[in-house]
């Protein structure tokens, strides 16, 4: 109780400065925060956190942070409070996502996001198919709750890979993260709990706190989650759902083994639970040899499979696939339904296009071989620049790097520290359901070799004077 006053307390501070100050005024620096209310970097990142999510202050790298300017015609002196009595307790803290997609400044040294940057995207693929679309009046027209039947063929021919997915298994949605929320809602009701690796992908545990379920951690290693681990959570908490990336997972890079595969199966299959089987990393493979989905080996319908376009592709190309068989199929259409209908038929129809052009292959080609020289630059900048001073394994695909920093240096003042000189970074936290076992960081190796050379050589520098 005593940290969340301090932390309200430091909040109540910024909000009295904020109107102090007004907009573009500038707000009192971390250091500033922490001596004054004695408190650790960590609960004023916090605090800033909270204030950036609502929109009310925005850090410039290099300068410091201040009042955002208003860009949303408010009056001065609006008063807003009453919102606070109608809505309530917040359901789930979107705080830790919404910082991840806060768009960085302009010249930022960017070391984490979650999508290709724009040299790498399918850009000229996207607005030739984009151009062809919006020339075809029936796409305008109400669409199929469930996609676009063209679209819908190719996911269960070309994207599962051996999988046994007819056309009618796929509902198309817009985006990955949709489909993961979409089929959380679906499959688990409010209160239940969810199986999840830890670490895991931090939209999945916003998407699950959103829906009001109850995270269980299950560790993982090299090789992905421990088998027995999982057999113990299902059977300890009754749970009837694992979320899972078993492929290049995000963000430990970790692939779960062909062994531990096919337990993972007769696990769900003991627990007559599902398996819902994130392959956000499909596309992304940089050694050619990862291993087939779970759906591959899924007899019974107990995978659910997701996958997305928008990693390989461009972030604007919000459109994804669930796939399932049998009664959770239905479900899933059910669920769909109440979102938003249907994803818009120019664009599933552009999505096609791209993804069946002959360039598309060249593309993905493109991308992993870039993928590759710079996750070798991210990975030779670490070794000179911190030299045995944070522990990492190399990935063998996706866009990330796990960075295990020394226990005593607080990610948080890392991250902050990062922010202030202009380089974007993450701090581990944000994938953990649980109480994180280390001091982490999340790079990602998409960048350019120049920014990635010289993002690690300001990290390199701020770790070595916390030794």
């Amino acid at each position: 109780m005593k940290t969340n006053n301090r932390a309200a307390s430091v909040i109540q501070t910024l909000r009295d400065e904020i109107a102090a100050a007004g907009p573009g005024g500038r707000l009192p620096s971390v250091r500033a925060l922490v001596t004054g209310h004695r408190v650790s970097p960590a609960t004023v990142e916090r605090a800033f956190a909270q204030l950036v999510a609502e929109g009310l202050i925005e850090p410039r790298p290099g300068h410091g942070t201040f009042v955002r300017e208003r860009t949303d015609g408010t009056e001065p002196g609006a008063d807003f409070s009453w919102q606070s009595n109608a809505l309530g307790a917040a359901r789930a803290d979107g705080r830790e996502i919404g910082a991840l997609l806060t768009l960085p400044p302009p010249g930022s040294l960017i070391l984490s996001t979650g999508y290709l940057p724009p040299d790498l995207q399918a850009s000229g693929l996207l607005a030739n198919a984009l151009r062809q679309a919006a020339g075809r009046p029936e796409l305008w027209d109400r669409l199929p709750i469930d996609g676009f039947d063209p679209l819908r063929a190719w996911f269960a021919r070309e994207v599962a890979r051996g999988t046994v997915y007819s056309p009618h298994d796929v509902i198309i949605c817009g985006g990955g993260q949709a489909a993961i929320a979409t089929t959380f809602r679906a499959l688990v009701p409010p209160g239940h709990p969810i199986l999840v690796e830890m670490p895991t992908y931090t939209g999945a545990i916003s998407a699950a706190r959103a829906a009001g379920l109850a995270l269980v951690p299950v560790g993982m290693d090299e090789e992905g989650v421990r088998p027995e681990l999982l057999r113990d959570a299902f059977q300890r908490t009754g749970a009837r759902a694992f979320y899972t990336q078993p492929t290049f997972s995000n963000p430990a890079g970790a692939v779960l083994s062909a062994e531990r595969r096919a337990a993972v199966l007769d696990i769900a299959a003991e627990a007559r639970a599902f398996v819902i089987e994130d392959d956000w990393a499909c596309d992304l493979d940089l050694t050619g040899t990862a291993p087939a989905p779970l759906a591959a080996g899924d007899r019974h319908g107990h995978v659910v499979y997701l996958r997305s376009l928008a990693k390989s592709a461009a972030p604007g190309l919000r459109v994804a696939a669930i796939m399932a068989r049998g009664a959770a199929s239905a479900r899933l259409k059910s669920g769909r339904s109440s979102d938003d209908f249907f994803v818009s038929g120019p664009l599933q129809a552009a999505a096609l296009a791209v993804v069946t052009a002959p360039g598309w292959k060249r593309h993905l080609n493109a991308v992993r071989a870039a993928l590759i020289e710079r996750r070798d630059t991210m990975v030779g900048a670490l070794r000179t620049d911190l030299h045995d001073r944070a522990t990492f394994r190399v990935p063998g695909g996706g866009m990330h790097l796990w960075l295990r920093l020394p226990d005593h240096v607080p990610e948080g003042e890392i991250a902050a520290e990062m922010d202030r000189q202009g380089v974007v970074v993450s701090p581990g936290r944000a994938w953990f359901p649980a109480d994180p076992d280390g001091s982490f960081l999340r790079l990602t190796f998409a960048g350019s070799p120049a920014v990635i050379r010289e993002g690690v050589g300001r990290l390199g520098a701020a770790i070595a004077r916390r030794m």
